[in-house]
């Protein structure tokens, strides 16, 4: 029979940092963009309605709510939840896209706004969106960021989708042309996936980079680096060696986060005394989720409907109390 003695104190397995070197996010290379584009995919809903929305990250609160999940430990009880609160100013569609056969085969600038001239090509007159034959419609939108605390000039931009029949798809863009889409329209309850681009912190090693412990301190070649790049057959380095390099400023997603709350700061003002940390007042509508979001404060980040919802999340049940 075979004894372990485990001294007391000590760990079976370490399993601090075990995602660092996944290479589920592989390559560890810097955004394109600091508003992450999407890569639509249909979702069945009924009715008619776009897919997606712009929002800039506040901060983090902690949140009282009082949970309601049928067979939940707590149930009927007040806890204490993280929550992101993320600031959704309205969006104005700027132009609209007919696709045929997985190409753009018409696109519509409905849009000549001053604000953009700095960001794009703005005509002097607006063109006005004429039926065809098209497979799918989408629009690209542009974020209201001028009327937020954040100082920011520009818009952002992104194309979205829209979910519903052809027929109504159309219709639903005439009706919303030249007027501004609020977020309570797109979301209000359920789960929903956040994609942001988290926050950069330049070039760094392979132990802050990838999470590979510290050699001995007698080691010739370095402490802060592999032991080995390679074998010597195949002479190469491979992929999976963790080398220095680019760190953070890269798109993720968070997914299937709960929305506690979706309203407007005139109804119900949730302004901190001397606003929120490295952002200010809010102005505008918000949304406020559970849970952690990626970027830092003051990206722009884009809510978009939960593509592999779970069971977990989407049985829970919360109702807000207050924000601690």
């Amino acid at each position: 029979m075979l004894f372990v003695f485990i001294k007391k104190g000590t760990k079976m397995t370490d399993n601090s940092g075990s995602h660092k070197g996944s290479l589920q996010f592989y390559p560890r290379v810097r955004a394109g963009k600091v508003v992450p584009s999407v890569n639509w995919r249909p979702v069945r809903k009924d009715g008619v309605g776009l897919l997606g929305f712009i929002g800039y990250k506040a901060g983090m609160v902690s949140v009282l709510v009082k949970d309601t999940t049928d067979d939940s430990m707590t149930k009927n009880k007040r806890i204490i939840v993280p929550a992101s609160i993320i600031e959704c100013p309205p969006m104005k569609i700027y132009s609209v896209r007919f696709y045929k056969n997985g190409k753009v085969s018409k696109d519509f600038i409905v849009m000549n706004d001053k604000e953009l001239k700095s960001k794009v090509r703005v005509p002097k007159k607006a063109s006005e969106v004429a039926d065809g034959d098209f497979d799918d419609l989408r629009v690209i939108v542009c974020s209201g960021v001028g009327k937020i605390g954040v100082e920011k000039k520009k818009p952002d931009m992104i194309e979205v989708a829209l979910y519903g029949t052809k027929d109504g798809k159309l219709k639903f863009v005439k009706e919303k042309i030249g007027k501004e889409i609020l977020v309570e329209e797109v979301f209000s309850k359920g789960t929903v996936d956040v994609r942001a681009v988290t926050k950069g912190y330049g070039t760094q090693g392979p132990v802050r980079r990838f999470g590979i412990h510290l050699k001995n301190h007698k080691t010739e070649k370095g402490v802060r680096r592999p032991g080995s790049l390679a074998p010597w057959d195949p002479a190469r380095v491979t992929f999976r060696t963790a080398q220095a390099g680019q760190t953070g400023f890269q798109n993720r997603i968070s997914y299937n986060n709960l929305i506690l709350r979706v309203g407007k700061i005139k109804d119900n003002d949730i302004n901190k005394k001397g606003g929120f940390e490295h952002y200010g007042f809010m102005k505008t509508d918000y949304m406020i989720l559970n849970g952690s979001i990626g970027g830092p404060k003051k990206r722009g980040v884009v809510v978009t409907p939960s593509i592999r919802p779970t069971k977990k999340q989407s049985k829970k049940k919360y109702e807000m109390v207050e924000i601690r």
